[in-house]
Formats: structure tokens, sequence, C-alpha cells
């Protein structure tokens, strides 16, 4: 448990992809089975595990030490784990000698867990650790360790040290359970490569560059609507179906309509939509496909009121044949020639966009606004289907942004590396009335130089404390760009802002000359 402890501690300070990346392998290389394989599923977020709820580890805490003490120690560092870990006091007991936590019966007693021996037994793992492993089995109890690390990293830093291709790493992973035997004895060259074969594992999907100011030649590339949803794959082998998102979550639950009418042995990559006519006429917004996603089960009146389907972009296996190889010519015919065997109400294709030249693709690409759609997709005729963004072969061309300015009425600490910062802002408009109402909350967009500069200000105009927020005097203007806004029964605004982040801190501008809801309220589609 050490070496895992020492591990994420360092991952929080370590900022280079690179040093990241050999921090993990040296830890996945120098540490034994199965703690590795533990290790490597809470990196990945792939531990199951019931969770403790912060209430409880609060309680815990303040059975402990002065719950003022506590209150305003998490107040000043910004996160329960790292305030509870530097806090905990040493028992006036010391347990008799034990041996040292590992990964693997962390793990196996937080599995076992009952609510009402949770805080007997958190409180005896914590007596016999230092802070830094305090820290860590924390993160694991409740859940999330928000060390800066994404699975994919995780997945790249194993393969670099062990001299894999990530790739085929990701094609098995879904089909493999912590704490992963196989894929180490593979990594060492003590076992066989473990096979995908009549398992429906995800596959990485193949992903595009941001266009920018670059102009392609549409006889080069083909053109397709770049569709408001979530971007998932379709699975379907030896009788079972499933659904990967973008990251590879499985998302078959949520959308049982889908996985029914998919039962053709293949694998193919889509839009996950609701039905509509929010986009162009032909699909329903994604505030409305967001009320389904993250539930375990779905209504019969949710599934009748917003039915699922997906708008098919590329396909990579027909049956068990892999055609990732082909390109994208090849695949949009055989693509075309699968989706027809497909139930029309749950699956269509993405159509190509018919354009003279680049210029006519322009002003056709001006509409997407209008028609609530979110761009363009630009893909190389000739190109295979490749994980990850490949330099000039895929494109996206997004509408252009909206922007207001707004004024700063909140502000919290951020998480991980930002969790001594004021990073996280809430945002409001005026009411005709001259009453400020949030419409927003942003964390990305400004630099690290800017956060200091946005810290300072919270520090030094602070109205009132709630406990990790500060309220603070509503003088200072942000220039916030979004995709798009919504109307919101949730939010005292009426208003919900779609990918909010920070354009510009306006310090040029007085609060009183800030947006207004009225003037938001027309921008909603």
């Amino acid at each position: 448990m050490r070496a895992f402890a020492a591990l994420l501690d360092a991952l929080i300070y370590t900022r280079s992809r690179n040093a990241k990346l050999k921090l993990i392998g040296d830890y996945l290389r120098d540490t034994p089975d199965p703690d590795r394989g533990w290790a490597m599923a809470a990196l990945t977020d792939e531990l199951d595990l019931p969770g403790v709820k912060p209430a409880v580890i609060r309680a815990l805490v303040e059975s402990r030490v002065d719950p003022v003490l506590f209150r305003m120690s998490r107040d000043y560092v910004g996160d329960t784990a790292e305030t509870v870990a530097l806090l905990w006091p040493e028992p006036d007991h010391p347990p008799e000698t034990v041996a040292p936590l590992t990964v693997a019966n962390v793990v196996d007693r937080l599995a076992h867990l009952s609510r009402s021996d949770a805080p007997a037994a958190l409180a005896a793992m914590l007596d016999q650790s230092d802070a830094e492993e305090r820290f860590a089995l924390l993160k694991m109890a409740t859940g999330g360790l928000r060390v800066g690390v994404s699975s994919r990293l995780a997945k790249q830093a194993l393969a670099d040290a062990f001299g894999l291709d990530v790739e085929a790493v990701e094609e098995v992973w879904h089909g493999l359970e912590p704490p992963y035997p196989t894929l180490f004895a593979w990594a060492e060259g003590t076992g066989a490569q473990p096979t995908a074969a009549d398992v429906p594992v995800f596959r990485p999907f193949m992903l595009a560059h941001p266009l920018d100011d670059l102009r392609v030649d549409l006889a080069d590339y083909a053109a397709e609507w770049k569709w408001d949803g979530i971007r998932v794959q379709l699975v379907h082998v030896a009788g079972e179906t499933r659904l990967y998102s973008r990251t590879g979550d499985d998302v078959t639950r949520a959308f049982p309509d889908v996985a029914a009418a998919f039962a053709t042995h293949g694998v193919v990559d889509g839009e996950l939509m609701v039905r509509g006519d929010f986009q162009g006429g032909e699909a329903g917004s994604f505030n409305a496909l967001q009320q389904r996603l993250g539930r375990k089960v779905v209504s019969a009146k949710m599934l009748a009121e917003a039915p699922a389907f997906v708008r098919l972009y590329d396909i990579l296996f027909d049956g068990t044949e892999d055609l990732r190889a082909l390109p994208w010519t090849e695949r949009r015919g055989r693509l075309e020639a699968f989706a027809a065997r497909l139930d029309p109400e749950r699956f269509d294709l993405s159509r190509v966009i018919e354009a003279e030249d680049f210029t006519a693709l322009e002003a056709i690409r001006v509409g997407a606004r209008d028609a609530a759609i979110e761009g363009m997709m630009l893909k190389r005729r000739d190109s295979p289907y490749v994980a990850g963004r490949r330099a000039g072969l895929w494109y996206k061309w997004k509408r252009d942004p909206l922007t207001a300015d707004c004024v700063m009425m909140y502000a919290q600490r951020g998480n991980g590396r930002r969790s001594s910062w004021y990073s996280d802002y809430t945002f409001g408009c005026w009411t005709e009335d001259g009453e400020l109402l949030p419409v927003g909350k942003a964390y990305q967009g400004i630099t690290d130089q800017e956060i200091a500069q946005l810290d300072r200000f919270v520090r030094q105009h602070t109205l009132n404390r709630f406990g990790p927020v500060r309220e603070v005097e509503k003088t200072l203007v942000l220039e916030i760009a979004f995709d798009s806004i919504h109307e919101s029964k949730r939010h005292k605004s009426g208003l919900a802002m779609r990918f909010p982040r920070i354009a510009r801190i306006r310090t040029d501008k007085p609060a009183a000359e800030a947006d207004t809801l009225a003037g938001l309220k027309k921008l909603v589609t």
C-alpha cells in the first residue's frame, strides 16, 4: 500500500505526461501481483466498490479531532481525503503488530464493508497507516482518485512499461477482470495474449483534430454533419450486445431499446440520440438525451417519450471480418450494406454532405447553428480506422461558440492539483430588476497564471463563506464561451449553458454592463 500511496502522491504533483507515464510504469514493473492489478483498476476507474459516503468519513474524523478544527482545515485544504489524512491522530492504543496494508487487502476489506461496520473498519485501517497511505485509502473508499490520470494514460503507461501496443491492450481490456493476472502474464512474457474472441469488447475510437483555419480539398475529403448526441460503439458477438461510450464506459443498461435492436454480428460507430425535431428536424436535443444518461433503470414512460436511435458513422467489424484497415470509401459502402439489415427505427446513416468545393461547404456550415447541429466532420476518403487522433485524417469543424459577459458570483476550490486554488467559478447575468442570477459554472479555458489572478481576486473580495465556497463582490466580468443554452427547471435563472468555459477575464468592463437574462434567452435553442 505504501508504494501505491507514494505513486498517487507523486502523480498529483506531476504535470508532465511523460513523467506520469514513467511513474506508473515503474510502479507496475516493481510491484507484484495482485497489488499492481488492483492499482491499475483504481487508476482506470474499474474498481467496483460500494463506496463510503463522505458523511461517514466526516463523522469519523470529528470523533477523533475537534469538529471546528476539521471544518476550518477542510476549508483551507479543499479536499476531504487530504484533510483527514493529515489530521488523523495517532491512536490512543496503537494496534498490536500487524502486517502492513496491501492494495489487495484494502480492496478486499472495502468490498465487504456493511453500513454498520464501515466506521470501525475504516478507522482500524486509518490507525495503521501513515498520512500518504491514509490519503490513498480514503480516495479508494470514496470512489474517485482524481490524480490527473485518465484511463487511457494508465493503459499507455502499462503498454510502455512492458513493450506492448496500447491498442492491443485496449482491444482486450473489457474482456478482463481485476486484478488482471492474464494481462500481466502476457505483459511479462509468461502467458499468452488474452483474446477478445466471443466477448463484446470495446475498441478505441478514431478521433478528429480541430480544423481551425485549415482548408481541404473535397476531392480528398468527405463531409458529414457532426450531430449533438454521445458517440457510441455498438458491439454484438456471441449473442451479446454492448454499447460503449467514447471513454469505453458500458452504457448498455441506459439504452435497452437500442441494445435489443442490434442483433447483427459486428461493430459499428455512431451518434446516440433521441427522437425529436430539434436538430435539423431529425433528432432531439442533447438536453433530451441527457435525461436518460447515467440511469440504471429506464422506465417504460421514458422509453416511450424519448426513444433512442443511433446515426451510424462507420463500421469496424462486419461479422468477424476486421474492416479497420480498409479506406473510408470502402468502409462506407460496407456500412451502407450493413445498415440495410438493421431496424430503421433504431439505426440510420449519417449522410454525406455534397458540395462543389470548400467555399460552398462553408456556406452550408453557416446553417449549422440555426439547425442546432454541432458542426461538420471532414474525413479523408482513403483513411483507415485507427485509434486516437492521426494528423491529416479526420477533422472536426464545429460551429462557432456563443459568448456572453457574465459576473462572477461564487468561487470554489478545485480538485487534485487545483485543490489549493479557487478555480471553479459560478457566474450570473442581470434580471430586468437588477438582480444577478446564476447561469453557469466553469473551470476550464484559462491558464494557471489566470487562475492565480482569479484566486487573488476571490481572497481579496470575499463577502461570505459557505464551507469550501466563497461569495465574492459582484464586480468582476468574465467572458464565457459556450456551445448552446437551454431552458432549465433546475436553475433559478431558468437557463443552463452547455460546455461553458472562460474565454477572457474582462477587467476592462464594469459589472453593470454585463449581459442580461433577457439577452441570453434570445439565444435559447
